[in-house]
């Protein structure tokens, strides 16, 4: 597949919408099953992090110091792959996508003993993703968070309201739309905890695994 072409799938709605999904699971699958750690929301765990040096709990705070530095080594290892991505069949976000399956299928089968793992290897798929996907219709945003997303989108149609111009309100109501079905990933992923308890992040690689395969189309 033309690197040109897959360039253009990875900033397309259709890939967004599932990274985005998955983004959600990953995150309440962590806090929900997995200790009330973000996998995603590495600012929350640095809140936690913090709290915990204050009240002298140098034990609790490794289960939020790992998955921040696991968070940074998945933005490391995706930037990694990029540049020494040879010219192949796949895309080398197609190769992350990869990665973060395979990570996330590993992380379904650690019992609740290893916790600390299992967050450590789920913020370094986060990690890889958010590194990796950061373009939706040429404009940066987030498949894992959603803070930038809504700074970005509420500007955008506070630019429309200004001038009035379609595009403003066009690019504003993307971003929402992209904070929305990361809030349903994340209602997907608490309700699925229930009835599948620890296995519940297989919903996440099963989204990315349709991520992958839409990255075959040409646009």
């Amino acid at each position: 597949m033309p690197v040109r072409h897959a360039t253009q799938t990875s900033e397309s709605m259709e890939l967004a919408v599932f990274l985005a999904l998955s983004g959600g699971v990953m995150d309440a699958y962590s806090y929900s099953a997995r200790g009330h750690v973000f996998a995603n929301a590495q600012t929350g765990n640095m809140l936690l992090l913090g709290v915990g040096l204050s009240q002298g709990d140098l034990g609790g705070c490794l289960r939020y110091l790992l998955p921040v530095v696991s968070f940074a080594l998945g933005i490391a290892a995706a930037h990694a792959l990029k540049l020494r991505a040879p010219k192949r069949a796949l895309h080398w976000r197609q190769i992350v996508l990869a990665y973060e399956m395979l990570l996330l299928v590993c992380v379904a089968a650690l019992p609740e003993s290893l916790n600390l793992l299992a967050n450590s290897l789920t913020s370094l798929a986060c990690g890889m993703q958010v590194q990796a996907f950061r373009k939706l219709h040429g404009h940066a945003f987030a498949t894992t968070m959603c803070i930038g997303n809504l700074r970005s989108g509420t500007q955008a149609l506070v630019s429309f309201l200004h001038a009035r111009e379609r595009r403003h309100l066009e690019t504003g109501l993307l971003y929402y739309f992209v904070i929305a079905c990361f809030v349903l990933g994340a209602v997907l992923g608490n309700h699925l905890v229930g009835p599948w308890g620890l296995q519940a992040i297989l919903a996440s690689p099963v989204l990315l695994a349709v991520a992958f395969f839409l990255m075959f189309r040409v646009r």
